[in-house]
């Protein structure tokens, strides 16, 4: 928080921050409204002030969530007795569900609920899935049977089903929560004003640090209570955390800034696409003046600012073109035959971000083996530290210590210094600073593959590879490929929620952020489509393939380095996309 104030008086000094306008002093100017529906005064609301209360909120709802997926693989194969490939494949299918169901929370959030009540209903739904989850570990019917010897019977379809129940309850908690809580802490800043906009770029630093500030809880202390005291404990605790959070919640609710829902945002879309197809012979006029638009700066949508219209995707311009028709029946009322200029800007912004949105794709799928394959490999490594055991999916605690230390370094340090290179308020435009994370991910799976080969040659000397134990060689060798995550994730992650946020129009926030999101859900079914291809393809004709259960007989490191490659071809495609990007004008 007082990094955000020093950012403020920085820019301050050099002239970044341009006086307020005296109707500013009092409410704010991003159309943001109160409990009760009022306009808001900018003293007594929002800012940091409200800030705690959603930071609370987050930071105990991702303790709860990385609670239950840290150390899911673990539970899966050594609980219910899946298979490696299977348990990832079950793991990420799930991450990946997780990060798909913000879309309906997001919907719903922007069109009728608002983000408010969105994330209030979802984290309910999200509380009574964590409750039967923590049921099925604790209750002696619902959970599978112990191994007998090297036999280990398969959990009844019964326990599944309860199992999964709890599980996709949770996915679904999710979906309302995570595209509107990054959201709803931006809103508490008013864009207009100069010096809370530079605020909400410190906001979305800060919200990334709580939730790995939840991360590092959960993959060291929980990971601990759950291989050491019972998976039931293991999991009743962030089912208490989550409870947490919604108290947390609520108890901001007086002082809280309010955007108000401004209808269907895919209705809006469509309304756009049917309106430029019915016009499809009508001529654009060059004048941009002459296409349909509110007078006095008024937007049709609720909630949402009018759009400056720019010279692209042109042939959308059609559905804000006035024609004869429109003229001599005086309708302007019919959405679905003329648009605005704003609601076709609306959509000109969803096409031109999408090729950075389907270029952080593969990267969500490098971050998805930090749960998965990073663990596998933990298992066969080494895990002493005196006489006590590294649980290997506790390693990930090096991820999230990477984060708490490193966006402190960028807030306080790496942004004051490149501002005065960039002359940007942010020091990094959103597209440089997601730019700079992808780089990291390519070098994050070659350190990877590169101890997979050190411990495979390891295993080879010590005669181990017929043998399913780990080889002698640390475990805490992965200690630089968690950190490398973490420093991508401080680039990437929250460049590309700054990103969806400030590019996004008013109206569409939540889904934007739901689309940011919804990489995160393809990346995790990439590297499920990629496990499941790569175990198709190289266990053919008998062999042991890429990945088996014995991994000292299998060839984690081709994973890896395939990774490395996706990464970089990645890379290569997103520096064109972002330098052709165009950034939304407001009018």
């Amino acid at each position: 928080m007082a990094g955000a104030e020093r950012g403020e008086e920085a820019a301050l000094e050099q002239g970044l921050l341009a006086p307020e306008e005296p109707n500013q002093l009092i409410y704010t100017g991003d159309g943001s409204v109160d409990f009760s529906g009022n306009p808001v005064v900018k003293e007594t609301t929002g800012r940091w002030k409200a800030c705690p209360f959603i930071l609370g909120n987050e930071c105990c709802e991702r303790l709860a969530y990385y609670g239950i997926s840290t150390n899911l693989v673990t539970y899966l194969t050594k609980k219910l007795h899946d298979g490696n490939a299977s348990a990832a494949s079950n793991v990420t299918t799930w991450q990946g569900t997780c990060y798909l169901t913000p879309l309906i929370g997001a919907i719903l959030a922007d069109a009728y609920w608002g983000r408010y009540w969105t994330i209030a209903t979802f984290s309910t739904i999200y509380f009574i899935g964590m409750a039967i989850l923590t049921l099925s570990a604790s209750v002696p019917v619902l959970m599978p049977p112990s191994c007998e010897g090297s036999f280990c019977p398969p959990a009844s379809p019964f326990q599944y089903t309860v199992f999964f129940l709890g599980l996709y309850l949770i996915a679904l908690g999710t979906g309302g929560i995570k595209p509107c809580v990054s959201s709803f802490g931006a809103d508490q800043f008013d864009d207009t004003d100069p010096a809370e906009r530079i605020q909400k770029g410190s906001f979305f630093n800060w919200f990334y640090f709580s939730i790995n500030i939840g991360a590092l809880i959960s993959s060291s202390f929980l990971v601990w209570v759950q291989d050491n005291l019972g998976w039931g404990l293991g999991f009743g605790i962030p089912t208490v955390f989550m409870g947490l959070a919604i108290i947390s919640f609520f108890s901001g609710t007086s002082i809280y800034r309010f955007q108000k829902p401004g209808g269907s945002p895919i209705t809006r879309v469509c309304q756009v696409v049917v309106a430029s197809l019915r016009k499809w012979n009508v001529h654009v006029p060059e004048d941009s003046s002459l296409l349909y638009e509110l007078p006095d700066g008024v937007s049709a949508i609720e909630g949402s600012r009018q759009l400056e219209h720019t010279d692209e995707l042109t042939c959308l311009d059609k559905a804000a073109t006035i024609t004869d028709v429109d003229v001599k029946t005086a309708d302007f009322s019919n959405p679905w035959r003329i648009c605005t200029v704003t609601q076709v800007e609306e959509l000109k912004i969803l096409l031109r971000m999408f090729p950075i949105w389907a270029t952080t794709i593969v990267f969500s799928a490098v971050y998805a083996q930090m749960s998965t394959m990073f663990v596998e490999q933990g298992m066969v490594l080494d895990p002493s530290l005196g006489s006590f055991k590294v649980p290997p999916a506790s390693l990930s605690t090096f991820d999230t210590l990477s984060v708490i230390l490193c966006v402190p370094i960028y807030d306080y340090i790496l942004v004051p210094l490149a501002r005065r290179f960039t002359g940007n308020e942010r020091g990094f435009t959103e597209l440089q600073r997601m730019g700079i994370g992808l780089v990291i991910s390519v070098i994050t799976m070659s350190v990877a593959a590169i101890l997979e080969i050190k411990r495979l040659a390891i295993a080879r000397e010590q005669h181990l590879v017929d043998q399913n134990v780990p080889v002698p060689l640390s475990i805490f060798w992965q200690i630089p490929q968690y950190f490398l995550v973490g420093l991508s994730e401080v680039f990437t992650f929250i460049g590309a929620l700054e990103f969806f946020y400030d590019q996004s129009p008013d109206a569409m926030r939540s889904l934007c952020s739901a689309l940011q999101l919804l990489t995160t859900a393809f990346g995790n079914y990439l590297s499920t489509f990629i496990l499941t291809m790569v175990a198709y393809f190289t266990t053919r004709g008998g062999n042991p393939g890429w990945i088996p259960d014995n991994l000292n007989q299998g060839h984690l490191d081709y994973f890896f380095w395939l990774l490395a490659a996706l990464s970089f071809l990645n890379l290569v495609i997103y520096v064109v996309c972002a330098g052709k990007y165009k950034s939304k004008k407001a009018a």
